[in-house]
């Protein structure tokens, strides 16, 4: 099952200005919801180790747990990932989502509007503990005339400040959304640009994607790698249908078009995603995987949620290939312009996007990485 298109496994921006709090820097409303469901959730750990060795642990989870530690090994060993108390805990919580992200963007433009701290930057989206939260923030930027979107989000990382904990809202997935997860998670820990969302995540789900693709080639096992593919082939195509319909809307907003053909140009535009979509799930045998977010009513900031995870992935891409994908070289020049200016750093991702050979580099190992990856320890089942 494709459980979650965008794989948001997104920075909670209060959590980043949990420093502000302890500084005494910020006392708002938000910090302290922020403040205080990092802190609940921090109480809940338990070590791996402990759960497993627990006699009152179900069986099945047991199993995952194990295949979680093998996933933290390689992450180590194969990916030069963090290794430290990150995902080395674990916490069981009520609820799907750990937390909620609320997306806006204005009713004619497929930019998001950002929230700016002082510590974590400018980030497109806000993220709250509570749904009830969350729904509340989206339904006055829709009285402000934006359009707005909730997501729910599964994890959410501290970027290192903390040791963040695996959680009962992935936890079940299947193995390869598992470990992308948890790739994508430690690989933001590795580099971290303030205030430039589409960079972060670009960057951690370039590594996620390799990341899996070497993880499954050291499994052997064929039906990961066949289930894997097929995943790969329907995101790609949800991702094309979604970022096509952001750049029509784009052009559509930006031209000499009056506002009201603007609107229902809009409107066309929106409902024959729908149609082409039904069109998609039937190429999939009538896979239904991404429904729910077609069932949330589409609209500018939820295209936007989709971009600002996607857009500049290719480029870190090429960059890799260009290192023989070599990955402590490749993050370490990653850091190099995660450290650059804002627009030293977009100019170098285009620069890299301009160099994308005609058939673009697929995630998967090189062969000089392929040869120097170790084997991973086989997963429970």
């Amino acid at each position: 099952m494709d459980l979650n298109p965008l794989r948001p496994a997104a920075r909670l921006t209060g959590l980043l200005a949990l420093c502000q709090l302890l500084a005494g820097c910020g006392s708002t409303g938000y910090y302290w919801q922020a403040l205080g469901g990092h802190l609940d959730l921090m109480r809940q750990r338990r070590p791996i180790d402990a759960v497993v060795a627990d006699a009152a642990t179900p069986a099945d989870l047991r199993a995952i747990l194990r295949q979680v530690q093998d996933m933290r090994r390689f992450a180590v060993d194969a990916l030069a990932l963090p290794d430290n108390g990150s995902y080395r805990s674990y916490v069981a919580l009520d609820r799907p989502y750990v937390i909620w992200n609320v997306f806006a963007a204005p009713p004619l433009s497929t930019t998001p509007r950002e929230w700016c701290f002082p510590i974590a930057g400018c980030v497109a989206y806000r993220g709250y503990f509570r749904r009830a939260d969350a729904d509340a923030l989206a339904a006055r930027l829709r009285e402000d005339g934006d359009d707005s979107y909730v997501g729910g989000v599964p994890a959410y990382s501290t970027l290192g400040w903390m040791d963040d904990p695996v959680l009962s809202t992935y936890v079940r997935w299947p193995q390869p959304e598992l470990a992308r997860l948890l790739f994508h998670e430690l690989s933001h820990q590795v580099a971290y640009a303030a205030g430039d969302t589409a960079f972060n995540e670009a960057f951690a789900t370039a590594v996620e994607e390799e990341g899996v693709a070497r993880w499954i080639a050291a499994q052997g096992r064929i039906d990961l790698q066949d289930r894997w593919q097929q995943s790969q082939q329907r995101r790609a195509g949800f991702l094309q249908l979604v970022l096509g319909v952001q750049q029509d809307l784009t052009a559509l907003y930006a031209s000499a078009a009056s506002d009201a053909d603007k609107r229902a140009g809009k409107l066309e535009r929106l409902a024959r995603m729908r149609q082409d979509y039904q069109a998609r799930k039937a190429e999939w045998g009538g896979f239904a995987g991404y429904d729910h977010w077609f069932d949330e009513g589409v609209n500018n900031a939820q295209l936007a949620s989709v971009a600002v995870y996607t857009a500049l992935v290719p480029a870190f891409r090429v960059l890799l290939h260009e290192q023989d994908g070599d990955l402590p070289r490749f993050y370490a020049q990653v850091r190099r312009l995660a450290a650059a200016s804002a627009d030293a750093r977009h100019a170098a991702l285009q620069a890299a996007l301009s160099r994308q050979p005609a058939s673009a580099p697929a995630p998967g190992p090189t062969a000089a990485s392929a040869a120097a990856t170790p084997p991973a320890a086989a997963p429970a089942h």
